[in-house]
């Protein structure tokens, strides 16, 4: 038993939360490309990286799901709100962000 379950339905659910990352990221990704266009997001893109931690959420279950759910919840309330677009939104989430010194 791992966590209180069989083995059988503990990787169910490993499974269906693999599965739900993947849907979750993919709906936000198309969501994104719909608002913005395909060309104006490779062209806007930065070469910022993952931080580990993100990266590594994909091996866990529904932490994935999550954390695109927080993306959402970033671009529902401190972009969409106050004003900005989707395109503010794409370039927060790819550019590193300069420091003022």
């Amino acid at each position: 038993m791992i966590a209180g379950m069989y083995e059988q339905n503990f990787m169910a659910y490993v499974i269906f939360g693999l599965i739900l990352n993947f849907v979750f990221s993919i709906m936000f990704g198309v969501y994104l490309s719909n608002n913005i266009g395909m060309k104006e997001m490779i062209e806007s893109k930065g070469d910022k990286e993952q931080p580990l931690l993100i990266r590594l959420s994909l091996f866990i279950p529904y932490a994935k799901m999550l954390v695109t759910l927080y993306r959402v919840t970033i671009l529902q309330l401190f972009f969409l709100n106050k004003g900005y677009t989707h395109k503010e939104f794409w370039i927060y989430m790819t550019n590193e962000q300069k420091e003022n010194s």
